[in-house]
């Protein structure tokens, strides 16, 4: 089970738009993680090699935990809230829970929960 500490600082570096530094700190190297009902990405490297491939095709993003995280064992759930805007101008807001199992304080495996029509970019307005 994670600390409440340690829950916060990877809070925080998500929140900071940290996300592949929250990976590498947080995560198991042997972690699963899968969107929705997808085939789970194992390792690491896999959840990194993704955020910075998000990152990439961004112009700028928010991240935000609905609060409160909430905590059971070894069982975490939170609400996220992300704002992107792509380098072509269109947006995307989301909102998914992210359901999480951690061992002690590393992150083994994260089920993120949305919508997919959320993912569909909305045009800038010219």
């Amino acid at each position: 089970m994670p600390t409440p500490e340690t829950l916060e600082r990877f809070i925080s570096l998500v929140e900071a738009n940290a996300h592949a530094e929250a990976v590498e700190v947080f995560y198991a190297p042997e972690a699963a993680v899968r969107e929705n009902q997808s085939e789970p990405r194992v390792g690491r490297g896999a959840a990194m090699a993704r955020e910075h491939a998000i990152h990439a095709k961004a112009r700028s993003m928010t991240s935000r935990c609905v609060r409160p995280a909430l905590v059971h064992g070894d069982h975490v759930a939170i609400h996220w809230v992300f704002d992107f805007e792509w380098l072509d101008g269109s947006t995307i807001h989301m909102e998914e829970v992210a359901w999480q199992h951690w061992e002690g304080e590393r992150l083994l495996a994260e089920t993120f929960f949305y919508d997919p029509a959320q993912r569909t970019p909305h045009k800038a307005e010219r």
